[in-house]
């Protein structure tokens, strides 16, 4: 089997385990597990039948109930894939950002890639997906930009139509946004930023109308708060939470996985894990909205 480049090594003796939680506390199940290297960020298809997740570059789909080994998704010459993809509103698609920065589109059944994204001068210019509404028309993800010498100094939001066609930037600011993502509604993006932190790093999780305008923060603790995530009924905004003075959202740290309402109400603890970078990239809710997809990382 070809393998791809983006490839995650695990410690010597951890594992990368696939689960399933619940949102009211139930115990977790687990879907899958390997070693060697990190299987990340879970999806779950619309039609609650499969679980698809990135290994080694590659995509692979597995049977939500843990029944069956993963299947490779065909996608073509796109060997690169990171933890950045979603799947259509009817399941038919996956978007995945790739190795050579863009966004591409590719049957969920399999076949050849077609490039979204467009090329930006001068460059360099880095697209990650994150969302996509749910009419499935648009596409939302980070343009990383240079800033200041640093060629990822720049993190901003924009949206695309999911059939190609003009960015429109929704952010402009030297506070680092990432993980934009709709409300079942399409009223909003939901997303994490640095937007107003006093300390560097400190992310919280914020909303905005489709247009950039309304600008809400939802979060306002001492954890740093990263990927928020809506259930399909638009109940619950679930997010991973890393350590205070954490920076960026790294690999292999002590996270806590927390729900709240979709203004930010009543935020609570639902699962504590070794992970942090492949747990919880994007949406892995499933179409019941009580159960969730999710990766850690245990080691011995």
């Amino acid at each position: 089997m070809t393998t791809g480049t983006n490839i995650r090594p695990l410690r010597p003796g951890q594992r990368a385990r696939l689960l399933v939680g619940d949102v009211e506390g139930g115990p977790t199940r687990l879907v899958h597990e390997c070693a060697g290297s990190a299987l990340e960020a879970p999806n779950w298809s619309p039609d609650g039948r499969w679980l698809v997740y990135n290994h080694d570059g590659l995509l692979y789909r597995i049977a939500a109930d843990g029944s069956g080994g993963p299947e490779r998704i065909d996608t073509g010459g796109v060997t690169d894939a990171n933890n950045d993809h979603c799947l259509s509103p009817d399941g038919a698609t996956v978007y995945l950002s790739a190795g050579d920065w863009h966004i591409h589109a590719v049957p969920f059944i399999g076949g050849e890639p077609r490039r979204v994204t467009n090329e930006h001068a001068p460059g360099p210019f880095r697209h990650f997906l994150h969302g996509v509404s749910p009419d499935g028309s648009t596409l939302a993800y980070v343009g990383v930009e240079p800033f200041e010498g640093d060629e990822w100094g720049y993190r901003n939001i924009f949206t695309i139509p999911a059939g190609g066609g003009a960015d429109t930037r929704l952010t402009d600011s030297a506070a680092p946004a990432d993980g934009p993502e709709y409300s079942p509604d399409g009223e909003w993006i939901y997303f994490n930023s640095e937007h107003g932190a006093k300390a560097p790093g400190h992310a919280q999780i914020f909303r905005m109308r489709t247009d950039g305008s309304g600008l809400q923060q939802l979060t306002a603790d001492e954890r740093v708060n990263w990927f928020p995530h809506l259930s399909p009924d638009g109940w619950h905004v679930l997010y991973v939470s890393f350590p205070p003075g954490t920076l960026g959202h790294p690999a292999d740290v002590e996270v806590i996985l927390r729900v709240m309402g979709p203004g930010g109400e009543d935020p609570r603890d639902v699962v504590a894990l070794f992970g942090g970078q492949g747990t919880l990239n994007v949406n892995g809710w499933a179409p019941d909205s009580r159960h969730f997809a999710f990766v850690d990382y245990p080691a011995v």
